[in-house]
């Protein structure tokens, strides 16, 4: 069952600024009702989001050729690009319709162990319009997780040293207009839960996006213009023992007469830093969370790029 609903009443960041309190109260208790929040007045200028959306839209035209000299088999998806139909949502026997390229941190500021962001020589200005895209995002990303902490009701810096150095991407998501109807039982985007700490998803031109309230309702997720998503990753449901949860969420196929539109979206994965052991907060446990082993974000992280079809399982 599907439903449009006012559930995800934008929250203006502005907020943030005169009653911190009041706004960390809002996104968290948003994210505890459904996973998801939507902030409008973000701090992301629309320059930035503009240029980044012209290089999207000139790498993703290039032809198959070019764009797989940049894909590394081995790779894990984890830099540059991945052709369409390689990716599929955890437990999902169809790959998803779509292609994407990752932007990472730049090695100097970094603490795991990844190669450097491939550098695009066909398209002018890519490599700035990214990062600069890439570095906006992590600076408003790390900015919520202040308002999240306030909500935790953790000294507000407390995820800072968590996530200065971890592996967080920037994806530029392309689903190519669809011409003929797609194969059965497949969707731009299976039902799936986000893997990192909180995703920031810029609105999409195209709808589709949906996420799985608890009360088993698909609810469609259309921000108004200039507005971000933001959702709870897995990293960030298993620290809280599931007081913020990871909601399912998935992106359908177009109606008829949208499938002739290509769909580029592009959200950015905030990672905690490789080292940092997940465990369960005990005040988390104490209003009734449930605990799962602690584990550390690079082991979790390689553990599900291996569910998610990037990495392939060693025999």
């Amino acid at each position: 069952m599907t439903n449009s609903t006012n559930m995800f009443e934008p929250i203006s960041f502005s907020l943030w600024h005169n009653n911190p309190a009041e706004f960390a109260k809002a996104l968290g208790d948003s994210f505890r009702e459904t996973g998801f929040a939507v902030v409008k007045d973000h701090p992301i200028s629309q320059e930035i989001i503009d240029n980044n959306l012209t290089a999207t839209k000139a790498f993703f035209a290039m032809s198959d050729a070019q764009k797989k000299g940049y894909f590394e088999k081995d790779g894990g998806g984890q830099r540059g690009y991945t052709p369409f139909g390689t990716e599929n949502a955890k437990g999902a026997a169809q790959s998803d319709l779509k292609e994407f390229w990752h932007t990472g941190r730049r090695l100097e500021d970094y603490s795991g162990a990844m190669k450097e962001t491939p550098s695009v020589q066909e398209v002018e200005g890519f490599d700035q319009a990214t990062y600069s895209m890439y570095e906006a995002m992590d600076g408003f990303g790390r900015q919520l997780l202040k308002a999240i902490a306030i909500y935790l009701e953790l000294d507000q810096d407390w995820f800072e040293n968590t996530v200065n150095v971890g592996n967080s991407i920037l994806r530029l998501l392309h689903y190519p207009p669809q011409k003929s109807p797609p194969p059965e039982g497949t969707v731009r985007a299976g039902a799936h839960e986000d893997i990192n700490v909180i995703t920031l998803l810029l609105g999409a031109e195209e709808a589709g996006l949906q996420a799985l309230h608890r009360s088993g309702k698909w609810l469609s997720v259309n921000p108004p213009k200039g507005a971000l998503v933001i959702n709870c990753g897995d990293m960030l449901q298993r620290l809280t023992a599931g007081l913020l949860p990871s909601t399912t969420h998935r992106v359908l196929n177009p109606s008829a007469e949208r499938a002739k539109f290509p769909r580029y979206s592009t959200p950015f994965f905030l990672h905690f830093n490789n080292e940092f052991l997940i465990k369960p907060m005990d005040s988390c446990i104490e209003q009734g969370g449930q605990a799962e082993p602690a584990i550390t974000a690079g082991d979790y992280l390689m553990e599900r790029l291996v569910e998610i079809g990037l990495v392939k399982e060693k025999s």
